[in-house]
């Protein structure tokens, strides 16, 4: 089963092809710039590149969220575009469990770190369990204090993975000593062909109900909902 995963969630532009186990070819960017404008030429190129037709796609694997509310809503409509138009099914994963996928070789508990501002983050509590990703805490937005205060209960080791750990990492280890690892490069990034191996065997969604998964609100949607709702 040939697959397309495609990730723009977050700075890092990630696109694989995948043949069942067999990852045929990845691209991968972390930039500051405009995925509307890269997404599509990206693709086109992997494509190519891997001499891989649009026909021989039988399934479309994308980052669902959290992350960019701009760049997870870019991902879902190319991804929502191409599985409708090409008759094949769409699968959505959690952009944190893509980035936790990483830390496979990890044994205990790892933890994905988006930053989400002022001082909160996107989050999530995985371990892999007999080879598979398992999600042992369900992803969500709080502030770091409490996820930290959360995770020392665990009295367990945990690694935090992702770019944006180094924006905490001085609050992570005051708060949680000898419990904290770090992941290193590897793990800092979210990878496409995780993505497609993590929705390979995942059932479709349905198309016309499907949607991103931001967590929270958009800052400028809460405020105009809170105004309405004062408003009545």
């Amino acid at each position: 089963m040939k697959v397309l995963a495609i990730d723009t969630s977050t700075y890092t532009l990630g696109v694989a092809l995948v043949d069942k186990e067999k990852v045929i070819g990845e691209y991968m960017t972390d930039l500051n710039k405009n995925h509307s404008l890269r997404a599509m030429p990206a693709i086109e190129a992997l494509m190519k590149e891997c001499e891989v037709k649009p026909g021989d796609l039988e399934k479309i694997v994308v980052a669902e969220g959290p992350g960019s509310y701009t760049g997870v809503r870019i991902g879902v409509t190319i991804a929502k575009t191409l599985a409708w138009s090409l008759g094949i099914p769409l699968v959505g994963i959690s952009s944190l469990a893509v980035l936790a996928a990483s830390a496979h070789y990890y044994p205990s508990y790892i933890s994905p770190i988006f930053d989400a501002r002022r001082g909160r983050v996107y989050t999530g509590l995985y371990r892999f369990e007999e080879g598979k990703l398992t999600n042992v805490k369900e992803d969500k937005n709080l502030s770091l204090t409490d996820w930290c205060s959360e995770l020392k209960e665990l009295n367990q080791e945990v690694m935090f993975v992702g770019s944006d750990v180094r924006l905490h990492e001085s609050f992570i280890r005051e708060t949680m000593g000898r419990q904290v690892v770090l992941g290193n490069i590897s793990v800092s990034y979210p990878r496409p062909s995780e993505l497609a191996r993590l929705g390979l065997h995942e059932p479709a969604v349905d198309l016309h109900s499907f949607v991103p998964n931001y967590i929270r609100l958009a800052e400028a949607e809460a405020k105009w909902l809170e105004q309405q709702k004062a408003e009545k």
